[in-house]
Order: C-alpha cells, then sequence, then structure tokens
C-alpha cells in the first residue's frame, strides 16, 4: 500500500488534454464535480509543490490552458512536436490534432492540420541515418509443451470488443456487462470437442498443472485443433498460467501461448 494516498479527480470532473494511441490530442472537459476532497492532477501537483517549497517552479501553471503552452515549448524540436498547436480552442475546433504539428506545419497548413497524417509516410525515421530499425525477440521453443497428460495448448487474449484487460473499469458498467458472458468460458474446436463428447454450453473443467477451473464450452473453428482460448479478463484464467515477464518490456506475458492442458468434460469426471 501506498504512504501516501491523495484523492483525484477522474474523468469527466477536470479539464486537460488526452493524447490517444494515434498520436491524437483531444479536448478533455469537465463536466461534472468530482466526489469529495477529490481534486485534479493539476491541483494535487501544485499543492504538492508549495508544501515542498517548490512553487515558484510551477508560478506559469495558472491553468490546465496555460499549462499547455508549457508543454508545447517543451515537445519544439522533438519527434513529438506540437508547437503549430496554438490553444485549446484550436484543439476543440478540429476535434482532435495529431502530432507532430510543428509551427512549420502550421504556416503551410494554414492553421487547418490534416484530419489523418500517418507516422513516417516519408519513409523517414527518427535515426541519424533515418533509416529504421527492427527489434524483435528471437524465437524460443515452447517451456510447457504439450505432452500426454496435458495435450491441449491455452491460449489467451481479448475476449469482446466490451472487455478490456482485466476488466477493472469496464466491468463496472452495467451496459458493457450485457455485451459479454458474465462467467468464464473456453473455446474449443469441433473436432476436439466431438472426441471428449463435449456440447454447446457444457461445463467442462480445464485442468493445469497448477489450477482447475470450471468454464462454459463455446465450440468455435475459431481455434484449430490441440488448442484452447479462454479470454484474459476473468481472473481464474490466471490461476492456470505460470506467470512470467516478457524480457523485452518486463510486461507479464498473460497472452502467451502459453501451458499444454487437458479438458475434462464434467460428465466424463467420476
Amino acid at each position: 500500500m501506498a504512504d501516501l494516498i491523495l484523492p483525484a479527480a477522474g474523468w469527466g470532473e477536470k479539464e486537460g488534454i488526452l493524447i490517444n494511441s494515434e498520436r491524437r490530442i483531444g479536448l478533455v472537459k469537465k463536466v461534472a464535480r468530482a466526489p469529495g476532497k477529490a481534486l485534479s492532477d493539476f491541483s494535487i501537483f501544485k499543492l504538492v509543490a508549495q508544501y515542498w517549497g517548490c512553487a515558484d517552479l510551477f508560478k506559469e501553471w495558472v491553468s490546465p490552458a496555460a499549462t499547455f503552452q508549457i508543454l508545447k515549448r517543451l515537445s519544439k524540436g522533438q519527434p513529438c512536436d506540437i508547437s503549430g498547436i496554438t490553444d485549446y480552442a484550436m484543439i476543440e475546433k478540429f476535434g482532435g490534432i495529431q502530432w507532430p504539428f510543428t509551427e512549420r506545419d502550421s504556416r503551410q497548413a494554414g492553421l487547418v492540420p490534416d484530419r489523418q497524417r500517418r507516422l513516417f509516410a516519408d519513409g523517414l525515421f527518427y535515426h541519424g541515418d533515418k533509416r529504421a530499425r527492427l527489434l524483435f525477440d528471437a524465437p524460443r521453443p515452447m517451456e510447457e509443451p504439450p505432452d500426454k497428460e496435458f495435450p491441449f495448448i491455452l491460449l489467451t487474449g481479448r475476449g469482446t470488443s466490451s472487455q478490456w484487460h482485466t476488466g477493472s473499469r469496464t466491468d463496472k458498467s452495467e451496459i458493457l456487462r450485457k455485451l459479454y458472458p458474465a462467467s468464464i468460458y473456453v473455446e474449443i474446436n469441433p473436432d476436439d470437442a466431438e472426441c471428449l463428447g463435449i456440447e454447446p454450453n457444457d461445463p467442462v473443467l480445464i485442468r493445469s498443472r497448477r489450477a482447475t477451473v470450471e468454464a462454459s464450452a463455446h465450440i468455435t473453428g475459431a481455434v484449430q485443433p490441440g488448442q484452447i482460448f479462454v479470454p484474459m479478463h476473468y481472473a481464474e484464467t490466471n490461476l492456470l498460467k505460470e506467470l512470467r515477464r516478457w524480457g523485452g518490456a518486463a510486461e507479464p506475458a498473460v497472452t502467451r501461448n502459453a501451458r499444454g492442458l487437458v479438458i475434462d468434460g464434467r460428465n466424463l469426471l467420476t
């Protein structure tokens, strides 16, 4: 647990900007009051600076909009240069603006940025020789290949478009909860299901070297024979796997083609 917890306002309870995965800078507007004593990130940083005795370093932080001007200066000359964006009003006018958008871009476009601009479309990359550098992880054999006791390979990943990662946010939405199965399910190839005597929606037990989990059977040709798929959004999924970190980014390797499993139809168990 943290030594200090500062109640922070959530999305829609504060104003500022948001940069999404397609590099688009969007405007976030405050539409509701934050509950209790929760404050915006902007206010929290200013108060922390004040109590630490370095408030002078934040004297330009008059408002989130004014602080955006600092961000523009810091970005100038960098790959994410946004010095050509004038202010919040411009971001709102165009429904978001992708970086980079330099002062030169602004002059050439007449303050009208293209709605969609692909990065590196000119074939030039951010290296001295302007060439791309491809980084990859060397192929490695499976650490736990299938065998007679565990003949299936477990695949995990996104289950539906209404679920996101561990569900810490999407599970709180009543609307989204209606769009995906409430309980864990497993996708099985029709050939494997026939061999095991499993019918659609049968309760089955998925057994690994670490745990046994009950799930509902979903028979589909989307998975290959010898493989099964379980969405990663259910807590039970992680019980089946040995959690490791991928060396390249030190991220949990929770979507790897991970383990050998055996599926037992509940009606086959004694």
